[in-house]
C-alpha cells in the first residue's frame, strides 16, 4: 500500500473507516468478519484505521481493541469524541473536561496507551474553538494522543485552530457528489499543510453500483432518510451510478475504484477512508490506490458527478457540517 502524509503522520493512501463494523447504522454485522476484514487490512498495509467514541456507543472502539492488543504497533489510529445521545438525538460538547474525560474513556475501551489522531467530530456552537482545541493540546503534552484532527470544520474554524496547536487533519465527506469543500476549506487546508480525511468517499455505498433500490436498505438503516435516498432524487442518482459503471467498465475496474481513485487524484494530501465490514469490498478499495486516471477520465467522471440531485444530509443535520 502506497503511503501518504498527513500533515506530519505518514499513513496508508487509503484508510478503513470502521464506523459499518457496528450495527446502529447500516443495519447488523457480522463480528468475525469485521475482525478478518481489520487483520487483512493490516496484512495488506491499510494501517490508517478510522473510528469514534459514538460509533455502537462505545461498540467499536471495543471491537478494534481485540485486534489492537495483538497488533498496535502496525496501526495508525484515529478516534473521535464530541457526539453524545441525549433525548433520543445527537448532541454535541466541546467543553474541555468533556474532552479530557472523553479521552480517558476511549483509551480504556481501545485498550491502549496512546491515541494517534484525535478528532472533534462536531464543533460545540457554545465552546469557542479555542478553548476545545486548547485541552486538546493538553491531551498531546500529556502523551495521551500525537496528534489533532477536526471535522466537519470551515475554513475559518481551522484557521482558528491552527492558531491555537497545529492541526494535523480535517475530516469531512467528499466524493464524485459532495464536494462542498472544495471552495475554501481544500485550499485552506493546503496552505496550512493539514491533510484531509474524506469519509463515505463512495457516496455511503451508492457509487459501489449495489444499492439498486431503497430496499437494499435495511430497516434501520439510516440512509433512508438522506435526501439523497429518497423518491426522484434515488431514481436520478442511480442513473449517475449507471454511467459511472460504464465508465469503469471500459476501464477494466469496478465503480467503487474508480471513486476512490478520483479521490485520490483532487491531492497528494487526501487520504479517503471508505468503510467496509467485508474483506470482498476492502480488497476492492485497497486495489484503487494504484489506479491512475488521465485529464480526460476525470473530466468525464466530473461531467457525470454533477447531475447528482439531492443534498448529502437532512436539514437539520446540514446544520451541523462546515461549521
Amino acid at each position: 500500500m502506497k503511503r501518504r502524509q498527513l500533515g506530519q503522520l505518514e499513513v496508508s493512501a487509503i484508510g478503513l473507516g470502521c464506523m459499518t463494523m457496528s450495527p446502529d447504522y447500516y443495519g447488523a454485522r457480522e463480528e468475525a468478519e469485521s475482525l478478518a476484514t481489520l487483520h487483512t487490512a493490516l496484512d495488506h498495509g491499510m494501517n490508517f484505521w478510522d473510528t469514534a467514541n459514538v460509533y455502537g456507543f462505545g461498540h467499536n472502539e471495543e471491537l478494534l481493541s481485540k485486534v489492537l492488543r495483538e497488533r498496535r504497533a502496525e496501526v495508525v489510529l484515529a478516534t473521535k469524541f464530541g457526539l453524545y445521545a441525549r433525548d433520543g438525538q445527537m448532541a454535541i460538547c466541546g467543553r474541555p473536561d468533556y474532552v479530557h474525560e472523553q479521552c480517558d474513556s476511549s483509551l480504556k475501551r481501545l485498550g491502549v496507551e496512546q491515541i494517534d489522531l484525535y478528532y472533534l467530530h462536531r464543533m460545540d456552537r457554545e465552546v469557542p474553538i479555542e478553548e476545545t482545541v486548547g485541552a486538546m493540546a493538553e491531551l498531546v503534552q500529556a502523551g495521551k494522543i500525537k496528534h489533532i484532527g477536526l471535522s466537519e470544520v470551515s475554513a475559518e474554524t481551522l484557521r482558528r485552530a491552527h492558531a491555537v496547536h497545529p492541526i494535523t487533519a480535517v475530516q469531512s465527506e467528499y466524493s464524485l457528489w459532495s464536494r462542498d469543500i472544495e471552495p475554501e476549506v481544500i485550499p485552506t487546508a493546503r496552505e496550512l499543510g493539514v491533510g484531509i480525511v474524506p469519509y463515505s468517499p463512495l457516496g455511503r455505498g451508492f457509487l459501489t453500483g449495489q444499492i439498486r433500490s431503497v430496499a437494499d436498505f435495511a430497516e434501520n438503516d439510516f440512509r433512508r432518510d438522506l435526501p439523497r435516498f429518497q423518491s426522484e432524487n434515488f431514481h436520478v442518482n442511480l442513473e449517475i451510478v449507471d454511467e459511472l459503471q460504464q465508465l469503469a467498465a471500459e476501464r477494466g475496474v469496478k465503480a467503487a475504484q474508480l471513486a476512490l481513485a478520483w479521490v485520490l487524484a483532487q491531492g497528494e494530501n487526501l487520504v479517503p477512508i471508505p468503510g467496509t465490514s467485508r474483506r470482498e469490498n476492502l480488497l476492492t478499495n485497497i486495489a484503487a490506490a494504484d489506479l491512475v486516471l488521465s485529464e480526460e477520465e476525470l473530466a468525464r467522471i466530473n461531467a457525470v458527478a454533477s447531475k447528482i440531485q439531492g443534498e448529502r444530509y437532512t436539514e437539520f443535520q446540514m446544520g451541523y457540517v462546515n461549521m
